[in-house]
């Protein structure tokens, strides 16, 4: 298992390691303040993720929440297919602004 880490870059957040049941809590707990910064455009790239399972869906909709609280429009790109297949499953693809890898 990878331990995960969030690293900002402009408006543009990078995310590496597993997003999986194991990982995300810490994760979404380092990564809150980055997504409460106020209006604007975030991107999260995505392209470091390995293994990612519903909890990390789980998390991606929840920075999603915590962005358009705060007025931020946000996006992810280059989605694993892993995560994808789990979004289409749930019948979130629809909801969610993904960009595939």
């Amino acid at each position: 298992m990878s331990t995960p880490r969030i690293e900002s870059a402009g408006d543009r957040l990078h995310v590496q390691g597993d997003l999986t049941f194991a990982t995300v809590t810490a994760l979404l707990a380092a990564s809150q303040p980055l997504f409460t910064a106020g209006p604007g455009r975030l991107q999260v790239d995505l392209a470091g993720v390995g293994r990612a399972d519903s909890a990390g869906l789980a998390l991606l909709i929840e920075w999603l929440r915590l962005a358009r609280a705060a007025g931020c429009e946000l996006s992810f790109q280059a989605v694993p297919a892993q995560l994808q297949a789990i979004a289409a499953a749930s019948g979130l693809t629809d909801m969610l602004p993904l960009t595939a890898a």
